[in-house]
């Protein structure tokens, strides 16, 4: 018994009351400090995500999320059955043949881990014998058990998953940087404006194929979304009505206006969408009969084109002599629909010789600078046999939020069988929020900055000088 506390013995060898009473000033000093240094820390990290909502992703947000990776990986991968094996599943026991689940399984490498200003990346390493299908399933799970928004599964290169983790909504967060615009023929692809009107006196009188790539956005992985006419020469963009098909369209016109492109509108509704851009226009067309007359003309041009290729020993417009280089001309339609379904027979010649010429410069438009831009409300078989021939030849894809489950199939489905659940999935509440093709990603997620109808107005009024004459078109009276 040590003398003045009966009944107590020390448990650890060494350990005396003497020894004991020394340290207790020094535990307590370290208590003391370990306390204020986490109150430290818990004052910087919110003032950090208050003040600097990045750094504190870096400096905090990001090691905890690799932390809790790391020790869900196991528990995630047994329970979402993501192992593999390095023993055969199948053994002979005499005459029989005995199949079973390893009794040892093996994890897959969870590697690469790296901070993203939007989340997180990482790579896992699969084992011979596993397929990327059970990780795209699970793609929920692991957002579950990560805590974070989502978690994006692109299981294109083999032998391994790439993972992009969102620790929120980038389209609809709050911090999420709102999309700047870029304008104008600059060689260098940083090179950013805040508005569409700061490039109109940089415009050149022949185009570069820059010209043709229109920034109308923000993409989920927080890179800039580009509807691209060099990389898809054909777009096809289905929305319902309030989905944010306009406000993208006006977007893209916003950016096209400042450079030396022609723009053609085919508005079959009376011309109520494409009509306030009507100055900058080289033809618009406000109805059926009006549409086909400019579809031929434009089939009559692209003709006129190949023989100017043929001429100069070019594949395409943009091997042409600067001097000599037809003007790009981009063609937007706006409702479908209305193009291709009759009320009567009467109709029914009107509009075959309409959707031809759409399909026939959808099919030669690409390599002599003629580009299609096709929206409607809904895409359907029913509009005709016509319809999957000119889809097939409309490679960029955009779905913004629809009404039925065919219009996502017929726009997303042929190219992007998964992207048909996320496209069903977009919240109507937010309008802009759209599923779109990307040159590196497959398909995305993005959502398309707002321009106002005076600022619309403004960059329209301001370029429709810029309006080149097309042989055979009309201009459009303002």
């Amino acid at each position: 018994m040590t003398p003045g506390f009966p009944g107590f013995a020390p448990e650890f060898p060494g350990v005396t009351l003497d020894r004991l009473q020394a340290w207790l000033p020094t535990i307590g000093r370290a208590a003391v400090v370990l306390v204020a240094v986490v109150v430290a820390l818990v004052a910087v990290s919110r003032l950090l995500r208050w003040k600097a909502p990045r750094v504190h992703w870096y400096v905090f947000g990001f090691p905890l999320l690799r932390l809790r990776m790391r020790r869900s990986w196991r528990h995630l991968c047994l329970n979402a059955q993501l192992t593999g094996t390095d023993r055969p599943t199948t053994g002979q026991l005499g005459p029989l043949l005995v199949k079973g689940q390893p009794i040892m399984p093996v994890l897959p490498l969870l590697r690469r881990i790296r901070p993203r200003s939007f989340g997180a990346t990482a790579v896992i390493l699969l084992h011979p014998g596993q397929v990327p299908e059970p990780f795209v399933n699970a793609a929920e799970a692991m957002a579950h058990a990560w805590g974070v928004h989502a978690v994006r599964v692109d299981a294109r290169l083999r032998g391994r998953v790439r993972l992009t983790i969102l620790t929120a909504d980038p389209l609809i967060s709050e911090e999420t940087e709102p999309a700047t615009w870029q304008t104008g023929p600059s060689p260098e692809p940083a090179a950013v404006t805040s508005h569409p009107l700061d490039a109109i006196e940089a415009t050149t009188p022949s185009a570069v194929p820059m010209d043709l790539a229109a920034k109308v956005g923000q993409r989920e992985d927080g890179q800039r979304w580009v509807i691209d006419l060099v990389t898809f020469p054909h777009w096809l963009i289905a929305g319902a009505t309030q989905s944010g098909k306009s406000t993208l369209i006006n977007a893209a016109v916003a950016q096209w206006a400042t450079r030396p492109v022609a723009l053609v509108g085919i508005d079959c509704k009376g011309g109520m969408e494409l009509a306030p851009h009507a100055p900058r226009l080289s033809a618009l067309a406000t109805d059926r009969a009006e549409a086909a007359d400019i579809l031929a003309a434009l089939v009559a041009e692209t003709q006129r084109r190949m023989g100017l290729c043929r001429q100069h020993g070019a594949r395409n417009i943009w091997q042409l002599p600067p001097l000599v280089r037809p003007v790009p001309v981009v063609v937007i339609v706006d409702e479908l629909a209305e193009l291709y379904l009759v009320a009567s027979r009467a109709d029914k010649d009107e509009a075959l010789r309409a959707t031809t010429n759409l399909l026939r410069l959808a099919q030669l438009g690409a390599a002599l600078g003629v580009h299609v831009i096709v929206a409607g409300q809904r895409v359907g078989s029913d509009f005709g046999p016509g319809v999957t021939a000119l889809r097939a030849q409309l490679a960029g894809r955009i779905c913004l939020r629809v009404n039925d489950e065919e219009t996502v199939k017929m726009t997303l489905g042929d190219l992007y069988p998964d992207a048909v659940d996320a496209a069903q999935q977009i919240d109507p509440a937010v309008k802009g929020i759209a599923v779109t093709t990307a040159d590196e990603a497959g398909w995305i997620r993005a959502r398309s900055v707002y321009l106002s109808p005076e600022e619309s107005a403004a960059v329209i009024a301001a370029t429709a000088h810029l309006a080149p004459v097309l042989p055979g078109l009309t201009p459009p009276t303002a």
